[in-house]
Formats: structure tokens, sequence, C-alpha cells
């Protein structure tokens, strides 16, 4: 019995700790049962950064869901997951940038974090208050690769993430890794095509400079029935297609442009000169005022001293003189 007894509260005890995503309360929900989870895919998620995940009940106003929550270690693990995880009939819902109705409710992804609703779908206020109360959020940019991706013909849904070797072999075994090059700090972006003949697939490749993916480009054209089109840092490769002339129609929708990011780090140059100026200013008063303070302040305590006797006149001065003779 002490055994079964230290059992339960083993189990209990660890269902408390295993609670780590969700709180307590959200709006007017109120948490019940929390699951762990495990990842269906271990090598995979791993490589998406994966570090827990578990299941919540919860239920308020009259309705009972369930959230599944997966934490990975920053937002490009989270859209890879994101873009894994969501069904191939859900729909576009604008809760979120990467937000999806589900046949059952909704998959949304928020920085480092994968949220599943089952049985209810969130308003925008519910998905802010469970959202504000998440722990050790990563908030960095998401990758700018899939919005390259071409919308022409692409199939809903059919995007994928590729992140590594293990991604790579999952979504295109074709491509060898060291043909891709991860130790250049590629990334790919996955999406399949309709075509008259059937689908094909196109993965188009980043690289850090043009100059790299000018090489990878070389390099994939070697490999026979591969085609590859370089759009400034990026390849995008489509390997044995059944139509090639379908294949180069997806492949000259692929158009780089820079993104300009407007930075505001700080003052901009010209308020910022102003300011100095300004601050310089008024610096030279503060110190002016401060020297004709102290100056009278001074002044006026001597006169103060010798109307009451208390300071000595100034003695005359006794030079003495040397004659040196030769």
């Amino acid at each position: 019995m002490k055994q079964s007894a230290w059992v339960l509260t083993a189990l209990f005890l660890a269902s408390l700790a295993n609670a780590e995503i969700f709180p307590e309360r959200f709006t007017t929900f109120t948490r019940g049962k929390v699951t762990p989870l495990t990842a269906p895919d271990a090598e995979l998620y791993k490589e998406y950064g994966f570090l827990e995940a578990e299941k919540a009940e919860y239920t308020g106003a009259g309705k009972s869901f369930t959230i599944a929550g997966w934490k990975v270690r920053d937002s490009t693990g989270a859209l890879a997951l994101w873009q894994l995880r969501r069904p191939a009939d859900a729909k576009p819902v604008g809760l979120a940038k990467l937000a999806a109705k589900t046949a059952n409710g909704v998959i949304t992804a928020y920085g480092n974090f994968v949220f599943e609703y089952s049985g209810y779908t969130p308003t925008t206020d519910d998905l802010d208050g469970l959202l504000i109360q998440l722990k050790k959020v990563e908030r960095s940019s998401l990758p700018s690769l899939p919005n390259y991706l071409p919308d022409q013909d692409l199939v809903a849904n059919s995007e994928r993430y590729i992140l590594g070797p293990v991604s790579l072999e999952r979504f295109a075994p074709q491509i060898s890794p060291s043909l891709a090059a991860f130790s250049l700090s590629a990334e790919g972006q996955q999406g399949r095509y309709k075509t008259p003949t059937g689908e094909l697939t196109m993965t188009i490749f980043y690289y850090p400079l043009p100059n790299m993916a000018r090489e990878r480009q070389a390099a994939f054209l070697m490999v026979p029935g591969t085609l590859a089109k370089r759009a400034g840092p990026m390849v995008a490769v489509i390997s044995s297609p059944k139509d090639a002339d379908a294949a180069e129609r997806i492949l000259a929708n692929v158009q780089y442009e820079v993104e300009l990011t407007k930075q505001e780090v700080g003052t901009p140059p010209v308020q910022g000169m102003a300011n100095i100026v300004l601050t310089g200013s008024l610096l030279a008063v503060v110190l002016i005022g401060a020297s004709l303070l102290a100056g009278l302040w001074l002044g006026g305590f001597r006169v103060l001293l010798r109307k009451f006797g208390l300071a000595k006149e100034r003695e005359e001065m006794t030079v003495f003189r040397i004659n040196a003779k030769d």
C-alpha cells in the first residue's frame, strides 16, 4: 500500500511538473488535465529544435476543448513545425500571421510555439490571453524565404521547411546533403506544384552570399536531369521533372527582391545632432549659473566675516631685495 501511495504521489507531482507550457487560466477558461506529448518523428523534430510538448484540457463559458502546445528553440523551427503539422485541408484564417482553420479548430504559431486548438475556434482575445502568459518566448523575425515561393499553381499546404539533412531526406531525398551544402548555413523552402502532367516539387535553397548560390547552382546543374535557377542568394531546384517545360515555367516565377528593413536603433542622425547641441547649450548655461552663484556666495561670505571682525585684514607684502655683487 505504501508503495502504491508513493507511486500515485510521484505521478501527481510529475503531472504538475509537466504543466510547463499552459497557464492555469486565460480569459474565461480554466485548465484541467495536462498530458505530455512526444515527437512522432524524433529525428526530424530534433532538427527543428523540439524542446517539449503537452496537451491541456480547458473549460469555461460553456465550452470544453483541448490545446496541444509544441515548444521549439526559435521562430524558424516553429515555422517549420507549423508547416509540417498543418493539415492538407486547412484554410487560411486571419487570427495571426501563421494561422490556419482546421476541420476541428485552429493551428497557429507564435514565436517559438505552435498551438493546435481542437474542439474550439479561439477569438483574437483568446489567443492574446494565452500568448501573454507564455514563458521563455523567442520572438525573432520569421525567415523571408517562404515569401519567395511562387503562389501560382502551388498545392495548398504543401510547403515544407528544410533546416538540415534530416528534413532534406524526408522531403527531398533525391538531393544529397553535400549538394545542398548545409555547412554554408543553407536553409530550404519546398512546395509542390500542379502541372498538366501531374505534380512536381521545387525546393528553394537560401545561402548567405550570392557567390555561394552561384557556385551551388553550378553543382546542382551537374546532376543529370536537374534544373536549377539562381536568383540573388537563392537557388531554385527541380529534380527530374516529367515535364521540363512546365518545370521551366515554374522556375521562371522565382524572383529575388532585396527586402529593406527599417531599423530604428537610437535616435535618427539629424534629431540626434539637434539634441546634442541643445544639451550642450543647457549644460553651458548651468555651468555659468553655478559659477556666478559660487562667486556671489564666496564674496558675500568674506564681506560678512570682515563686518563682524572675523577676518584679518590683508597684511602688506614685504619685499626683500638682494643685490648681488660681482
